[in-house]
C-alpha cells in the first residue's frame, strides 16, 4: 500500500477514535441501541434502501445481470437498485460515474459486479476507494475481484477493502458450496450444501484479516478449500462479497439471491438475526424474473491460468 492511502487511513482511525471518545461519553444505554436493526415504528413508511449497481466489462451478460440483481433483490427486501453499466466488452473502460464528485453520494449501498482487470489509472482507483473508505458499505460480485488487479500497489487497497485477493479462476465447473456459518444471519435459509450451475471458482489467494468466511468450496485444481461467501469491515465500512456468479443460472438461483440481498441488508443494518430484513424493508414477493431475448454474447472467461 503507498503512502497516500496510509495517510488516508491515518485520517479514518483518527477520526474512529475522536468518535469512539464520544460514544462513552453518551453512556452504555446509547451502545446497546446501536447494536440492534432499527425497525420501522407501526404505520411508518419508510424509504427504501438505494442501491448503486456499477456493472459491464468483459465476459458476462451484463445487461441480463443488471436486470436479474435489480428486481431479484427488489422482491425479497425494500432495496432500489440503479443501474450504471458500461465498457461494452472492454478490460480497461473506466466507468464515468467514478470521475464524477462525491459520485456516491445519495447511496446506501453499492454494488460492484464490474469487471475491468486492464484498469491501471492509480488516481481513478483511488476516486472508487475514497467513498469506500469514508464508510459506504458495499457489495462486490464475481469478476469485481479480478477488476483493478493490474494496478500496482493501489489494486491491494481494493482487494483489502473488499476482504479477499484473487487473480484468477479454475476450470468452469459445479460447484459444491459448504455453508460454514449457518447461524449467521446473512446464512439464514442457505442450505448446507449447493452445488452450482457451472459456475467459475476463484481462486483465493489471501483472506484479509478483517474478512469473515460464510461458505468456502473446494478447488479440484488447487486442492484447496476457497471462501466463495465472505463479510468484511475496513474501518467503519461493512462489505459482503461473492467470487459466485459468472452465469445467469447462478444468480437467478433463490440461493444466489436469496444471499446477496441479505447481505445487502446487513451491510446497512437492515438485517435482523432470523435472516428476515428489519419490519418495514420486506420487498415485493418472489416472482420469476423474465430476461428480454437479447443477443446472447460469446461465454468468455478471464484466463484460467495466470
Amino acid at each position: 500500500m503507498d503512502q497516500s492511502l496510509n495517510k488516508t487511513r491515518g485520517f479514518l482511525a483518527i477520526a474512529m477514535l475522536a468518535c469512539g471518545v464520544m460514544a462513552l461519553s453518551l453512556g452504555n444505554v446509547a451502545d446497546a441501541q446501536e447494536e440492534q436493526p432499527v425497525a420501522a415504528k407501526a404505520g411508518e413508511t419508510v424509504s427504501p434502501i438505494r442501491a448503486l449497481l456499477i456493472s459491464g466489462g468483459c465476459c458476462h451478460d451484463y445487461p441480463r445481470q443488471g436486470i436479474i440483481i435489480s428486481k431479484g433483490l427488489a422482491q425479497r427486501a425494500r432495496i432500489q437498485v440503479d443501474v450504471v453499466e458500461e465498457g461494452d466488452g472492454k478490460k480497461d473502460h473506466q466507468v464515468s460515474k467514478y470521475n464524477e464528485a462525491n459520485w456516491a453520494d445519495g447511496y446506501d449501498v453499492i454494488i460492484h459486479n464490474e469487471c475491468f482487470g486492464d484498469v491501471k489509472d492509480e488516481a481513478f482507483i483511488r476516486k472508487i476507494l475514497k467513498a469506500h473508505m469514508e464508510g459506504k458499505p458495499a457489495i462486490f460480485i464475481h469478476c469485481s475481484m479480478h477488476s483493478y488487479r493490474n494496478a500496482g500497489d493501489i489494486a491491494d487497497g481494493w482487494r483489502e477493502l473488499i476482504g479477499v485477493t484473487s487473480r484468477w479462476h479454475e476450470k468452469a465447473r459445479p460447484i459444491n458450496v459448504v455453508n460454514a456459518m449457518p447461524q449467521h444471519p446473512v446464512m439464514q435459509g442457505f442450505p448446507e450444501k449447493w452445488i452450482t450451475p457451472t459456475d467459475e471458482l476463484y481462486v483465493i489467494e489471501k483472506v484479509w484479516p478483517n474478512c469473515t468466511p460464510l461458505a468456502t468450496a473446494f478447488g479440484p485444481q488447487t486442492k484447496t478449500e476457497h471462501p466463495v461467501i465472505w463479510l468484511n469491515t475496513l474501518g467503519k465500512t461493512k462489505v459482503f462479497g461473492t467470487t459466485l456468479g459468472h452465469p445467469n443460472e447462478t444468480m437467478l438461483s433463490e440461493e444466489w439471491l436469496g444471499v446477496v440481498t441479505r447481505g445487502v441488508l446487513w451491510t446497512v443494518d437492515k438485517l435482523q438475526e432470523n435472516g428476515q430484513p428489519v419490519p418495514g424493508y420486506e420487498g415485493s414477493g418472489i416472482t420469476p424474473i423474465e430476461l428480454p431475448g437479447l443477443k446472447p454474447i460469446p461465454e468468455k472467461s478471464l484466463p484460467v491460468s495466470r
